[in-house]
This record gives C-alpha cells, sequence and structure tokens, in this order.
C-alpha cells in the first residue's frame, strides 16, 4: 500500500494516478479543500483522507510531499513506527529507470509540452506520463515515460531521462537560486544526466551556454537551429509552419494554439517525434487535435466575453499570454485579474509585472499569495500605485468585473482561482439574462 501525504499536490496526484493504473494499492490525505488536481484521484476512486495520525499503519510505503515535515502528524507518525518514506522526487526517480523517460524542464512552457509530447505520442505508441497539472497516467506495456521535471530545489537531478528537452532557461525561484549563473549550473549538471541526447530551444539565450559532454539539438526559429520553424502563419485560428530538420523538409503543421511559445514549445515535441523515427504526417495530425494543458490558456466563453484561467505567474509567462489573448480575439479588451505569487518572487520581478500589466486594458491584483514564504517585503499595493487603471480585487469581489464587455478576462496565478472565477462567470450570466 501506498500512502500520499499530500496527496492532491499537483505532482503528487499525478504520482498516485500512475501507481493506481500500474496496479498498486494507493491512498491519500491532504486538506479538506477541493484542488482541480484531484479529478484524476476521484474518477479511479482513490481514497483521499484528512490528516489524521491514525490514518497511518503498518506495512504502508509512505511518498511524502515536499511540503509537509515532521510537524506533519502523519509524517510523525511514519517515523514513528519506522516505516518507508520516499520524496516525490525520489518515488519518480524509481519510475525514470522502468521506461524510457523524455524529461520536459524550463522555466517556462514545460506543462505544456509535457501535455502535448504526451498526447502524440499516446495517440501514436502509447505512453505513460506525469504532467504537473496532475495528470497521470501509466501501463506496464508502453515504452515511454513522458515526465515535467522541475528545477525547483535541483529536484530534476534525481531523474534519469533518455531524452532531457530543455525548454527556457531564466532566472525564477529567487528563494532558492542565487543567480542566473546558479541557474545555468543546474540545467548543466540536468542535460548531463541524459543518456541519448538533449533537445533545447536554441533561440533561447542561455542554452548555448551549456557545458554538456551528451549530444545537444537545438530548435527554434533561428537559422543556426537544427529543427527549424519556417513559413509560419499566426493567426485568429492558430499557428501554421513548416519543419525542417538539418535543411531537409520534415513536415507542414496546423497547431490550434496561440502565441510564439506554444509554436516552439511544438517544435520541442516534434523533435522528440523525428528522432524517434515517427512519421511527420501522423505527427502533424495528433499535433492539430491537441487542446492544450489543464490551466493553460483555458477558455469559458460567455456572450460577447471570454473568460481564461492560466497558470501564468512569472512575467514571461504572464507577457506571452496577453500576446496570445491578443492573437486570438483582436479588438477585444484584456482585463488582467493576477494574483502575485510568493513574495521574493514579486519583489524580485516587480519592475517587469509593473510594466507588463501596464499593457492591458484593466488590471485587478490580488494580495500576494506568500506560499512557502508567511512574509515579504512588498505588497499587492505597491504593484497597483505604479499601474494606470489597477485595483484591488479580493476573491470574493467577483462583481467588479461585471462592467467590461467584448472582453478577455484573464484569470493569472498557479493558485486556484476558482471561486472568483466561477462567481463572476455565475453573475455575468444573470447580468446577461436579465437585459
Amino acid at each position: 500500500m501506498y500512502y500520499f501525504i499530500g496527496i492532491k499536490g499537483s505532482g503528487m496526484s499525478a504520482l498516485a494516478s500512475i501507481l493506481f493504473d500500474l496496479g498498486y494499492e494507493v491512498s491519500g490525505s491532504d486538506f479538506d479543500k477541493h484542488f482541480f488536481t484531484e479529478e484524476g484521484l476521484v474518477k479511479r476512486g482513490i481514497k483521499i483522507l484528512p490528516f489524521n495520525a491514525e490514518n497511518i499503519k503498518e506495512g504502508m510505503i509512505i511518498i511524502k510531499g515536499n511540503a509537509f515535515t515532521e510537524e506533519n502528524v502523519e509524517v510523525s507518525r511514519a517515523i514513528e513506527l519506522g516505516l518507508t518514506i520516499h520524496t516525490y522526487q525520489e518515488m519518480v526517480a524509481k519510475l525514470t529507470k522502468m521506461f524510457m523517460t523524455i524529461t520536459v524542464a524550463g522555466c517556462h512552457g514545460k506543462t505544456s509540452t509535457s501535455s502535448m509530447l504526451s498526447h502524440v505520442l499516446d495517440n501514436l505508441v502509447g505512453t505513460n506520463y506525469l504532467i504537473g497539472d496532475g495528470t497521470g497516467h501509466a501501463s506496464k506495456e508502453n515504452k515511454y515515460f513522458v515526465l515535467e521535471a522541475c528545477e525547483y530545489k535541483r529536484h530534476f537531478l534525481e531523474y534519469t531521462p533518455y531524452y532531457a528537452i530543455i525548454t527556457n532557461i531564466e532566472l525564477d525561484h529567487v528563494d532558492y537560486f542565487k543567480d542566473i549563473d546558479d541557474v545555468i549550473d543546474a540545467y548543466t549538471a540536468y542535460a548531463n544526466n541524459a543518456e541519448k541526447m538533449v533537445i533545447a530551444c536554441g533561440d533561447d539565450q542561455y542554452t548555448h551556454s551549456l557545458e554538456i559532454a551528451k549530444p545537444i539539438f537545438y530548435y527554434g526559429l533561428d537559422d543556426d537551429n537544427d529543427i527549424i520553424a519556417k513559413d509560419v502563419t499566426y493567426s485568429k485560428t492558430g499557428t501554421s509552419f513548416d519543419v525542417f530538420v538539418e535543411d531537409n523538409y520534415y513536415g507542414h503543421f496546423d497547431l490550434p494554439l496561440f502565441g510564439k511559445h506554444q509554436l516552439l514549445n511544438a517544435l520541442a515535441v516534434i523533435s522528440v517525434c523525428y528522432y524517434e523515427r515517427l512519421e511527420a504526417k501522423e505527427v502533424a495530425k495528433q499535433l492539430k487535435t491537441f487542446e492544450g494543458a489543464k490551466r493553460r490558456f483555458a477558455e469559458t466563453v460567455i456572450g460577447n466575453n471570454v473568460v481564461v484561467d492560466d497558470y501564468a505567474h512569472h512575467p514571461t509567462e504572464i507577457k506571452v499570454t496577453i500576446k496570445a489573448a491578443r492573437q486570438k480575439y483582436e479588438g477585444k479588451q484584456i482585463i488582467a485579474v493576477f494574483q502575485p505569487h510568493t513574495y521574493t518572487r514579486t519583489e524580485t520581478f516587480a519592475k517587469d509585472y509593473i510594466e507588463i500589466l501596464k499593457t492591458v486594458d484593466k488590471a485587478y491584483i490580488m494580495d500576494i499569495h506568500g506560499s512557502r514564504e508567511s512574509s515579504g517585503n512588498i505588497t499587492s499595493e505597491d504593484l497597483i500605485k505604479e499601474i494606470p487603471n489597477a485595483e484591488h480585487i479580493n476573491i470574493d469581489e467577483a462583481n467588479k468585473l461585471l462592467d467590461h464587455e467584448n472582453a478577455v478576462i484573464l484569470f493569472l496565478s498557479p493558485n486556484d482561482l476558482s471561486k472568483l472565477e466561477n462567481d463572476y462567470i455565475e453573475l455575468y450570466k444573470g447580468k446577461i439574462e436579465s437585459k
């Protein structure tokens, strides 16, 4: 019996789903609050309990979420009983040695790229996958294992990948990494763990600075890449492009997603498929049906407004999400509802947040979600006072959004803003019906 302490965590819920699919008995515990990541657990009938020391029994193998210490009553009880306790990374590392693992790392885009790659490979040849949006699936018969690999605290160094993908390198997790050189050092070690090759975005300013002993192939739009997208067309229906590999035509692709960042994500997927000798036409057929990852530009249309739920919280991610909204919904107002995530990130990138949010028609900013930090030297008001046409909003103030018409309302945060979103949707529906 595998017992997960913190089973609703995005990686933990996906890992629990995988172990269940492989035939193991699985249960776990978490806070008594709904998280979107628990959908796969509920679907499988995996038992989710509130934290209680009495849940921990002799013979269990414990998988502990990174946020939980001996202060948690279940962790304390597991130690008292002398049970085997694995971290999330340690358990995933065991899986990477069982299959041909393709890890996807990067400051941005790893969830979308992992989801896209899983979609293509699963439909063509079958694959196991563990994605940071809480999605996990496995079969003992599958050859491949697609894994979203996080760089925070160098967790991705636990894994043994066959292919190691790098979507980009940028400073983030500033509560852990000292500077960009520290980040590059972590990615260098990650790349050197690859058994076959590294596939990296060559348009990124830092990937070429990696000093690695493994073969590395670059993708992007620049002519010096190995895998290049040419004749790119961005439209209201998506993105179309041709792909050349080392100057040889590979195929034409139509992607129903928006923005250059999604094109680059697709090139990472296409690169793996090329090196695994999959037919370009079959790959193109699957990419055309990819609808996106959970909480990555997830759209709900109500009247003449569009609600977009997106995980974006780093300045670069917010910028590309805004650009994607403008590409798809030209002429509509762009409204941002943003909850900053962690005090250190907000303070480090304050100027970037301010400049980016100045570009939208209206910005609503929530209190900073501290996550693993209890306090900091900045508040959301410090951002608001520097952004014209910005104001504060709370989770229960959806009524503030009701005056916007012909608008795209972007909910931007890694946290669960579903109450604010759902309240707004219901209130706006009521407004439409009362007309």
